[in-house]
């Protein structure tokens, strides 16, 4: 199953508030679809399974991605719920999000993508590259870059930086200062959930 491309406020009126997919926020509060208004009892796969597309839809990764770093995070030793958050959160194309340099993961991966990301002083145009500790985020040494990022700072996507990361406003250049706690998490998920979705799965 490859990115989603389609209406980004039919997935959130299905799967609730994805800060990372969307700034906008839909009008109506029930699920798309002709029996969106319809009660009923949900099972606890079907549960499991949104909590799973909550992260999907939120980071932008496909199906084979998401496999691939729940086993990262099952092999990295620990909670592997959190160890998961923290892989996803880590990656370039949201940290450029959470340094306020785009408006949503979308925005910021395309920044990445077409070459505008510096990661210490070199280019990188890989979204989903892992940023660690003591690295240095910042743009490209070129007036279009500078303007596209200057651009996107009116319209932040979420209010605060995160405790994790420094930026600095004037120089365009975020620091990464440890991995991402918890709690910095902005999206509403059980990831525990997703896990036992996996598990599941073998």
């Amino acid at each position: 199953m490859s990115r989603y491309r389609g209406p980004r406020l039919r997935v959130v009126r299905r799967l609730g508030d994805l800060p990372g997919l969307t700034r906008k926020s839909a009008r109506r509060a029930y699920p798309p679809g002709q029996h969106g208004q319809a009660r009923k009892k949900r099972s606890e796969y079907a549960i499991q399974l949104e909590e799973k597309q909550k992260l999907r839809f939120n980071y932008g990764v496909s199906e084979r991605q998401l496999v691939r770093y729940v086993k990262k995070a099952r092999r990295a030793g620990g909670s592997t719920g959190q160890m998961l958050l923290q892989l996803l959160e880590m990656r370039l194309d949201n940290t450029i999000f959470r340094l306020g340099m785009a408006p949503t993961i979308p925005a910021a991966r395309q920044l990445v993508n077409h070459g505008h990301v510096t990661v210490n002083g070199r280019v990188v145009s890989i979204a989903s590259y892992q940023c660690r500790p003591g690295d240095e985020v910042g743009v490209r040494d070129r007036d279009r870059s500078r303007q596209l990022v200057e651009e996107n700072m009116k319209f932040p996507g979420l209010a605060n930086v995160p405790s994790h990361l420094d930026f600095d406003k004037n120089k365009l250049t975020g620091k990464v200062n440890s991995t991402v706690e918890r709690e910095w998490v902005a999206l509403q998920i059980n990831e525990l959930l997703v896990v036992e979705y996996y598990s599941r799965k073998g």
